[in-house]
């Protein structure tokens, strides 16, 4: 009896090893549209033999609902910093193992360390891809309407005689109230993250007199409209508008597309890989951290989503036409105007919240 109940053991613990065995061949990722090289995951899938389910999001807000909610079922997120922030604080995510990151010497330690600010010890988190929000435009209509003027200011959508002139061929603006909130207080001379309400109100009501000059409001849409002469001005990310330029030189239809960090400065932001406190295959998020912190995979992402990547050992890697654009990889004067955003109180956030519906839906 005491024999068949120690087989009995054994098999059900080599049944439970199995079943975990098996768990831990698949890896559910949750990212932004758009963010990873075309053969990536496919390569990732064929070397480890591990399953990829791949959803994405194009807002960070809509991340953090699924997040904030629990039970989420995603091994690996990325999260924007300042999102990002604010659910460490809440205790989404798990800390990250680096002793089983084989790579994580090739990340770019001063970029790293900008991080740390989110994430003390940056303890959850190992970064993806960084950028800036920008202006995206389209070279000819821009100029058919505004002449020969230097592309170089946020006045051409947040000056309301300015924005009124290229209404009739479409401006798009991010659907990202604290990036775009920040951006516009910034542009006012103001604390880009600040938390005043008089601030706040000054901000909204600029962006009431131009309101009627944008087409739409959409985090993602631009990419494709952009690229297609839908639009002629976006304020976005700067990979996804140089996506469009590459988009559209692809296509040869005669749309010129460019992107320019304003003068004024603009939000750099990073994106961050973070694996959720209830994430069923942790294990698998791991191996796949380690195979982004690659060069070679690092390299590959940078060179087809047009972002930077905090990767030294990616730079021999990178394309010329991404290495040497400075809508990439900015010259020191200009990264010196770039801001950096922090996470918002709760009770700022709804604050702004409902200032945005507002701007959005023009009341």
């Amino acid at each position: 009896m005491k024999m068949k109940r120690k087989l009995l053991s054994l098999m059900c613990t080599v049944l439970v090893s199995g079943s975990v065995a098996a768990e831990d061949k698949v890896l559910n990722i949750y990212n932004w549209s758009d963010y990873i090289a075309p053969d990536s995951v496919a390569n990732f899938e064929k070397e480890t033999g591990i399953k990829v389910n791949y959803d994405v999001y194009d807002s960070n807000e809509v991340l953090e609902a699924k997040l904030m909610a629990g039970g989420s079922g995603y091994d690996l997120v990325m999260p924007s910093n300042s999102f990002f922030e604010r659910q460490v604080q809440a205790g989404i995510y798990q800390e990250i193992d680096k002793t089983k990151l084989s790579n994580i010497g090739n990340l770019d330690a001063q970029l790293a360390g900008q991080l740390a600010r989110h994430d003390t010890g940056n303890k959850h988190n190992i970064p993806y891809a960084w950028g800036t929000v920008g202006i995206g435009y389209n070279v000819d209509m821009v100029k058919a309407r505004l002449g020969d003027v230097e592309i170089d200011s946020l006045d051409m959508l947040l000056k309301p005689d300015v924005a009124a002139k290229l209404a009739d061929c479409g401006i798009a603006v991010l659907d990202s109230p604290a990036e775009i909130m920040a951006t516009v207080n910034n542009y006012m001379g103001q604390d880009p993250n600040s938390e005043k309400l008089d601030v706040l109100k000054a901000s909204a009501d600029l962006m009431a007199k131009v309101r009627p000059s944008y087409k739409y409001f959409h985090s993602s849409q631009y990419i494709s409209d952009l690229a297609n002469g839908e639009i002629c001005v976006a304020l976005g990310y700067n990979g996804d508008i140089l996506q469009a330029q590459d988009r559209a030189a692809e296509a040869g239809q005669g749309v010129n597309v460019g992107y320019v960090i304003p003068k004024e400065g603009a939000l750099v932001w990073f994106d961050v890989m973070a694996i959720p406190k209830d994430a069923p295959h942790p294990e698998a998020a791991l191996k796949y951290i380690d195979y982004i912190l690659r060069g070679d995979v690092a390299a590959d992402l940078s060179n087809y989503v047009f972002y930077a990547v905090p990767n030294t050992a990616a730079e021999p890697m990178l394309d010329a036409e991404v290495s040497e654009n400075k809508g990439i990889y900015p010259t020191q004067a200009v990264k010196d105007k770039l801001f950096i955003q922090v996470a918002h109180t709760k009770k700022f956030d709804r604050s702004l919240t409902r200032a945005w519906s507002n701007i959005k839906t023009g009341r």
